[in-house]
């Protein structure tokens, strides 16, 4: 049950993310409700997740495929480029999630 509630936490936080990109600085009301609606969702989500499952592997999880998630999104919905060297970090974020997980970390 942990990592589904991990999985809601990690869709709660890239949809915030995105959402505050068209809150145009927290100057557009909708865009910047759903920012704060999708963080709180995310950290209360987050907080259960870590009765079940250890800290660093649920952070290291969370903040690993989020970032890629946004990445993703960034590229393919907003426009933003995706270089070599991006491309690059994102799979070394994933290879550092993967690594903790078979690594013992839990």
């Amino acid at each position: 049950m942990g990592y589904v509630l991990l999985t809601g936490a990690i869709a709660a936080e890239v949809a915030a993310t995105t959402a505050m990109k068209y809150s145009d600085g927290f100057s557009r009301l909708w865009p910047s409700v759903l920012t704060a609606v999708g963080y709180v969702v995310a950290f209360l989500l987050l907080a259960q997740t870590l009765r079940t499952v250890s800290v660093g592997t649920a952070y290291a999880i969370w903040s690993g495929l989020g970032t890629a998630a946004v990445v993703v999104i960034g590229t393919v919905f907003l426009g933003e480029g995706l270089t070599v060297t991006k491309f690059a970090g994102v799979a070394l974020i994933i290879a550092g999630v993967v690594v903790l997980n078979t690594g013992g970390a839990h």
